[in-house]
């Protein structure tokens, strides 16, 4: 015997102000749909008026219990901004230890020990900034073209006689996948530097090409090319051993070394 629009009204107030959409949905008297918040219970409210010869004669309101939906929801949300907030932190300790490796660095005498320390610092910098784009994603992916762009950046900043360039794009990637390959980019781009051109210097291309789930990637450089007897799998350093470990196990892909454009540099 009560007014339903009244009754809605009277109920939603107990948790705080009533917006107008509710009275006017409740009572049939304009279409739409309003969720309508009574304690812990949700429900949604969807009003369809019913008019004969433009003369509105009533209402079809369709009313659902959305609490459990609702509820759902929110914990999707704070699950989300979690995985964000430790993505954020798991940067901000990497960026930690990247620092107190360049510490140690400045303290050694050694070139050689030197050397593998910054080596060290550039493998960590690289998985923080995936890291770092995960903890500002909505999901578990990685637009990697921005990490790409901040990789070559890296490298680029190593000699000022090196050029660092990119040809294509690679798009979105699962944060797992995106982990291991912004390591085997960044060794294979800091190789070229080091091994390809050396202290000439020259120009390293990182070229993408991507068809659905395969990825095509290549560091090309323009350097000394490779050694008489070259063998991968017999002359491979730490850095080439990660790489050939990440591409095999992590991204079921393979790793192969052929001459450069023109003949001249390597690419991998």
């Amino acid at each position: 015997g009560r007014l339903l629009g009244q009754e809605v009204r009277r109920l939603a107030a107990r948790s705080g102000p009533v917006e107008g959409a509710v009275g006017v949905i409740s009572a049939g008297r304009g279409a739409g749909t309003v969720d309508i918040e009574v304690g812990e219970v949700t429900v949604s409210m969807r009003s369809i008026p019913l008019f004969r010869d433009r003369v509105r004669l009533g209402a079809v309101l369709l009313i659902r219990d959305v609490t459990d939906l609702r509820r759902g929801e929110r914990a999707l949300l704070t699950k989300d901004n979690t995985i964000r907030e430790i993505h954020h932190r798991v940067k901000n300790n990497l960026q930690t230890v990247a620092a107190l490796l360049r510490m140690q660095g400045r303290r050694l005498s050694d070139p050689v020990a030197t050397a593998a320390i910054e080596e060290s610092v550039r493998r960590v910098s690289a998985i923080a900034l995936v890291h770092e784009t995960l903890s500002q994603a909505d999901a578990d992916a990685v637009e990697f073209d921005e990490v790409a762009d901040r990789l070559v950046a890296m490298v680029g900043d190593l000699g000022e006689d090196v050029t660092v360039v990119r040809d294509g794009r690679i798009g979105v990637l699962p944060g797992s996948i995106a982990s291991s390959l912004a390591l085997v980019v960044a060794e294979l781009l800091q190789n070229a530097h080091e091994h390809g051109l050396g202290e000439k210097g020259g120009t390293i291309t990182l070229a993408t090409l991507r068809r659905g789930r395969r990825l095509r990637v290549s560091v090309v450089d323009d350097g000394a090319g490779l050694p008489p007897g070259f063998d991968p799998d017999a002359h491979a350093r730490l850095g080439l051993q990660i790489v050939q470990t990440l591409v095999r196990d992590d991204l079921k892909g393979s790793l192969s070394w052929e001459p450069g454009l023109s003949g001249r540099g390597t690419t991998a």
